[in-house]
């Protein structure tokens, strides 16, 4: 994977990812705003594992979805009700609001991606498909 710097001024898009040795189609990943969480990729002869290092939210919060060949992850950071009798001293946790979206590869099977978050950890299996594999044939000359 190769990091190109953008301009710091334009904050929508601060860092391109390029996957080298990833399908062509899977081109760069855009990142749609200032945060974006950092994102592991791996490939197995079934399919693809794509992380994302995600603590401290709920499952329900993230919304995956595929549109046109593009999958999308978001998770929208719901606003809290404060509580007048519980007064924070210190935040120092933040949850921002995000939206990751990569190129699929015609190799995918959309139909059949599963998701689960665990441990922090947004995990989402992007299975291949199956290859039609021709078997040898011998023409016979008449």
């Amino acid at each position: 994977m190769t990091l190109v710097k953008r301009n710091p001024a334009n904050f929508n898009f601060l860092v391109d990812e390029f996957f080298n040795g990833f399908p062509a189609h899977w081109g760069k990943d855009q990142v749609h705003n200032y945060f974006a969480p950092p994102v592991n990729i791996h490939e197995t002869t079934d399919g693809y594992h794509v992380e994302l290092n995600v603590p401290g939210r709920n499952k329900e919060d993230f919304k995956v979805n595929i549109d046109n060949n593009l999958l999308t992850i978001a998770f929208e950071q719901k606003e809290t009700v404060e509580n007048k009798d519980y007064k924070t001293l210190r935040r120092e946790f933040s949850f921002k609001s995000f939206k990751r979206s990569f190129t699929l590869d015609e190799k995918v099977n959309a139909d059949a991606i599963q998701a689960k978050y665990e441990n922090g950890i947004l995990k989402l299996y992007l299975p291949k498909k199956e290859e039609v594999k021709v078997a040898p044939k011998e023409i016979e000359i008449l």
